[in-house]
């Protein structure tokens, strides 16, 4: 009985069990996921809590009730990994075997990488997360007693989870205050490390221009170095006082990446980018949030990427070539306020571009510029997250990009 091992049952790792259980014969290939939480997260939820959008049990699920029959969860952390001895080291003391791994542990916020945003007495009081379900949830208790100041909406460094979510932060914190009628006793700054709103010329441009219509103010190339009490101070020692901090902080792939050699400096493992067979290993695999590949941490990016590990890994493992190439494809919805939204579609080459989206001509989503259509769809998307996505069940969109209904606009779009 060959033994395949996924470490991390979140949207990455559960899809990898659950389509793989269907392809690989049970009287053949044993499968364990190890999780330590009996709670699965739908993360794109967070971003709506803070604004009670969302409640606990629309972003909150058991997680045995979303991994397939025929799939061993054992409920542990992982201490590190022995490649020489194809074994992973539990910090109970077990130890399981391995022909494949499967590294799917993502990344979490590092707020401790940070100086003085965890020791200078303002956590969970006037410095707020939203990437994680505690986070999000005290920060929506934080905006309704807010009345007036400083709201700082930071970014500390990238890579992090779903890039735009901070832009998207902003936007709705603006439409937020607006309806409550505070808006003109609230200043919004968007402080990132980025040159500007995005990291492509296109939609840096549209986006930022988002953010100058909503007189949010941009602190570009903006490094922290450290909180100081009330204060942002960066490495090239610019301030930004907040009354109230809104951050994302480091995100970091697990400490058992590092522990077991597997890791660059944040924790990430490398991989090849397109097939994600960790470099210098030919049994390890690192899919989702916790491989270094050139593009969003982002629910799509698992979806797709899976899509083509699924069927490299079948091929993989009967001794034939891995063919498929993953590029990098990724779409976001992009949260504006007003109930409206954008969506973005990119991949390793193309920048995202205007046009419609997933049908030429038709969409019905609109690439690029805000409208409601596009807030439905994210809504919609968690239906289908919990009962399409997460289960393994096929989507009628190709894992790869497609130029159709795309077009590079011209200097008067």
């Amino acid at each position: 009985m060959r033994q395949l091992l996924v470490l991390g049952a979140g949207t990455a790792g559960t899809m990898v069990v659950n389509k793989l259980r269907r392809r690989l014969a049970r009287t053949q290939w044993g499968i364990t996921v190890v999780e330590p939480s009996d709670q699965h997260f739908y993360q794109p939820g967070y971003l709506f809590l803070p604004f009670g959008a969302y409640t606990a049990d629309q972003v909150v699920k058991p997680t045995r009730r979303l991994v397939a029959d025929g799939v061993e969860l054992v409920h542990a952390e992982v201490e590190r990994v022995v490649p020489d001895e194809n074994r992973v080291l539990l910090t109970d003391g077990r130890s399981l075997p391995y022909d494949y791994l499967v590294i799917a542990t993502g990344v979490s916020p590092r707020p401790d990488q940070t100086p003085g945003m965890l020791d200078g007495g303002h956590w969970r009081e006037k410095i707020f997360d939203f990437y994680t379900y505690d986070g999000a949830v005290a920060l929506a208790a934080a905006l309704d007693r807010f009345d007036g100041g400083r709201l700082v909406v930071h970014i500390t460094d990238m890579p992090i989870k779903c890039p735009v979510a901070p832009l998207e932060f902003a936007f709705l914190a603006d439409d937020y205050f607006r309806k409550r009628g505070l808006r003109d006793r609230v200043e919004l700054v968007y402080a990132t490390p980025l040159p500007g709103a995005f990291t492509k010329p296109i939609a840096a441009a549209r986006l930022g221009s988002m953010l100058d219509e909503r007189k949010i103010v941009v602190e570009p190339d903006f490094l922290v170095e450290r909180v100081d009490g009330t204060s942002l101070v960066s490495y090239d020692e610019r301030e930004i006082p907040f009354d109230l901090l809104v951050t994302v902080p480091l995100n970091m792939g697990a400490e058992f990446v590092a522990r077991s050699g597997l890791g660059n400096e944040l924790n990430l493992v490398p991989v090849d980018r397109y097939t994600f067979l960790a470099r210098g290993h030919d049994d390890i695999f690192a899919v989702g949030d916790a491989n270094d590949i050139p593009t969003s941490k982002a629910g799509s990016v698992a979806h797709f990427a899976v899509d083509v590990f699924a069927d490299n890994f079948v091929a993989y493992a009967a001794g034939r070539p891995m063919t498929g190439r993953f590029d990098g494809h990724a779409n976001c919805f992009v949260e504006s306020g007003g109930g409206k939204a954008l969506l973005i579609d990119f991949n390793y080459d193309t920048e995202p571009l205007p046009g419609r989206y997933p049908l030429p001509g038709v969409g019905p989503f609109r690439l690029l510029t805000d409208a409601a259509v596009n807030h439905w769809g994210k809504l919609a998307f968690r239906w289908m997250y919990w009962n399409v996505l997460l289960p393994g069940r096929p989507v009628p969109l190709p894992a790869h990009m497609s130029m159709a209904g795309k077009h590079v606009p011209t200097a008067e779009e």
